[in-house]
């Protein structure tokens, strides 16, 4: 696991080579765009955003990549069956339309990066994954011994199948955009 992740460490590194040469804007963020960061009415139709302790500045790309980590995970963020992960690219392109309906502010760089932020977090929530299973398990609550180690495999998983299907999902990104 350790050379997968150092094998993408550098490419994972683009959103901030790209701020320090200010081409790449911080926005306000909720910085944590997760599913289950929302509040649904009995129709399942989204009130709000719950969860507010975590807006400061940060990158579209996260925002919108996290949302993608969780809503287009064809499986759950900790499946033990492996083969249940995958890129949902139905909801990856029902999100990212709507996504582009509103966010008409985007700069071309923030554009063209969207879908690569949703590897990004996908990556990063490996490394947190594995970073709290070797350190012992002291961030994330855990279910039972290897929960985190399940969890980082599962994380994995859906990262080569972002990187699998990363063409379609930035052609998904620049139909949208029309």
């Amino acid at each position: 696991m350790v050379d997968e992740i150092e094998s993408r460490a550098d490419e994972m590194c683009l959103p901030e080579r790209l701020f320090r040469e200010s081409k790449l804007p911080k926005r306000i963020n909720h910085c944590d765009t997760k599913v289950n960061n929302m509040l649904f009415d009995q129709n399942d139709e989204p009130v709000c955003i719950v969860d507010l302790d975590t807006v400061m500045p940060g990158f579209v790309l996260s925002d919108y990549g996290d949302f993608m980590r969780t809503a287009a995970n064809t499986g759950a963020e900790d499946d033990e069956n492996l083969d249940n992960i995958g890129v949902n690219m139905s909801i990856f392109e029902a999100y990212t339309r709507g996504y582009l309906k509103k966010a008409t502010f985007l700069t071309p760089i923030e554009l063209g990066n969207l879908a690569f932020g949703a590897k990004l977090l996908s990556y990063m929530q490996l490394v947190r994954f594995f970073g709290d299973y070797l350190n012992g398990d002291t961030y994330y609550k855990i279910q039972h011994e290897h929960h985190n180690w399940q969890r980082s495999l599962a994380q994995f998983r859906l990262l080569q199948s972002q990187e699998e299907n990363f063409e379609t999902m930035q052609q998904i990104v620049f139909n949208s955009k029309q």
